[in-house]
């Protein structure tokens, strides 16, 4: 199971942004992992103040700064001492983006925490700016949040795709939420299966090649369970025949799921991380809070 050491959460200190605090509090208080919360002002706001305000802008500065340090040590102090953990706080000045992702470097964060929007949605499951940056970017395992956390996760969705990266995700998942029911999904559309209905070949050959496939991704699926040593009555293997974007979401609302678990693509932070269509879909439609780990 991956260890979370070091968890740190984003906050542009609005409402919304407050949940992420709060459920990277309850991550920290389950699984002894270190909390620290970052709030970046943006330097270039501040220097568009100084411009047009002249003497009078470096004392609305100071008081800007003053606020966002007040309103960041009470957040750390509202989400932190009723669960009993101790929460660090950094306020930073510069780009958001590249603020960010210094200090997790600096605290070689395990996950990174963001809330789904800030201030500024304008649809209620619209993906704010930060967060989506933030997975294109960075290497770490972001979690965005989309709920207002009420308990510990308690059933995570992980769909596999069987790539190297399958074992990963669900150690990943085990380690954010250790006490919730994992449901490895796989999604699939028999290979070849267009080609052989065109060529006229018989329903009932058709039905059997996609029942072999099913049957094989099952036992993928239990491998994969047994590899990352998951409990047999704590995981539900689902194999579903079907588009994967649209299957991962049914899945969701018909297993109470309250975190899925994708994947990204990418090997250097000098290049813009892909995010594929089904992330990309399940980040903008889903309900529940969504991991995003390097595949």
């Amino acid at each position: 199971m991956n260890h979370l050491h070091t968890l740190l959460a984003t906050t542009d200190l609005s409402a919304p942004s407050r949940h992420a605090s709060l459920r990277a509090a309850m991550l920290a208080q389950q699984t002894g992992a270190r909390l620290e919360l970052v709030h970046v002002i943006e330097k270039k706001a501040i220097e568009e103040l100084q411009r047009w305000l002249g003497g009078a802008g470096e004392t609305l500065q100071e008081r800007i700064r003053s606020q966002a340090r007040e309103t960041l040590v009470q957040l750390a102090a509202d989400i932190g001492d009723p669960l009993g953990v101790s929460v660090g706080h950094h306020l930073a000045e510069g780009p958001v983006l590249e603020s960010i992702l210094a200090h997790a470097d600096n605290l070689d964060a395990s996950l990174l925490i963001a809330g789904a929007h800030g201030t500024r949605f304008m649809h209620h499951w619209l993906l704010g700016a930060t967060a989506e940056r933030l997975l294109r970017k960075t290497l770490r395992p972001v979690l965005v949040v989309k709920q207002p956390p009420r308990d510990a996760y308690r059933s995570v969705l992980v769909p596999l795709d069987f790539s190297p990266w399958s074992e990963g995700a669900v150690r990943l998942a085990q380690a954010v939420a250790p006490q919730a029911r994992i449901i490895l999904m796989h999604a699939f559309e028999a290979p070849f299966e267009a080609k052989l209905r065109f060529a006229g070949v018989e329903e009932d050959v058709i039905h059997r090649y996609r029942t072999k496939a099913r049957q094989d991704a099952l036992t993928r699926l239990d491998k994969t369970a047994a590899d990352a040593s998951i409990a047999t009555d704590n995981c539900r293997p689902v194999v579903i025949y079907g588009d994967a974007a649209f299957r991962i979401l049914e899945q969701e609302e018909e297993r109470g799921a309250d975190l899925i678990v994708l994947g990204k693509h990418g090997t250097s932070i000098t290049e813009e991380l892909l995010l594929g269509s089904v992330t990309k879909h399940v980040l903008a439609q889903s309900r529940c809070d969504v991991l995003v780990a390097r595949r």
